[in-house]
């Protein structure tokens, strides 16, 4: 079963996904060259891969799971009571905060927003708002809504989908840096070393 908080996370993933499809739509109808995961190779086609398995397996996976009483019950982590109190209203808030960071990220970057790494593709450095706290608060804000959604529905389905997405983020983000490197020089080496990969003070 399903709770409150439960349907709640899920929904903030829900939003989130079609938030993101919508900005990406407008950058490509604008002109900008945004959805790169198709010309992805090695570990960025990897990347691109666990992206595209662990969103799809954070959606369908719990709906499935509702709908066919063998697989949750066949399922260690899923509770057939809802849970209730103040962790599960935690969970849920966590999946908010976490839509809201990726969102806030994705707009923050404007035209350099990409979906994916390709040479030639880097756009401008951003380095204010949240990218002064982290150098990948988009990611971020996705590990964070998959991590509610896991905690508030907890299930093989969300589990994974955090795993996948959080695997796949680091692969990309380690090929990003190279890309950004080669792009910008000085700039973003200064950058890197200033600003945390994930989360954390600047350093001066």
């Amino acid at each position: 079963m399903i709770a409150p908080s439960g349907w709640a996370a899920f929904a903030a993933l829900g939003l989130y996904l079609a938030l993101f499809a919508l900005g990406t739509l407008r950058l490509r109808a604008a002109g900008q060259r945004v959805w790169l995961f198709p010309g992805a190779k090695g570990a960025d086609r990897l990347a691109a891969l666990g992206f595209r398995a662990g969103f799809a397996l954070a959606v369908l996976g719990p709906l499935l799971w509702r709908a066919v009483p063998a697989l949750h019950r066949a399922d260690p982590l899923w509770r057939d009571l809802p849970q209730t109190g103040l962790g599960a209203v935690l969970a849920a808030l966590l999946a908010w905060a976490g839509a809201g960071l990726a969102l806030v990220a994705q707009s923050g970057m404007g035209a350099s927003w990409r979906v994916g790494v390709a040479q030639g593709a880097a756009g401008q450095l951003v380095t204010g708002g949240l990218f002064s706290l982290s150098r990948n608060p988009t990611f971020l804000g996705q590990v964070l809504l998959l991590l509610g959604l896991a905690l508030a529905l907890p299930a093989l389905p969300t589990l994974i989908a955090l795993l996948l997405v959080l695997a796949a983020a680091s692969l990309q983000i380690r090929s990003e840096e190279r890309l950004m490197l080669a792009a910008h020089g000085p700039a973003y080496a200064a950058y890197q070393r200033r600003v945390p990969r994930w989360i954390g003070l600047p350093r001066r």
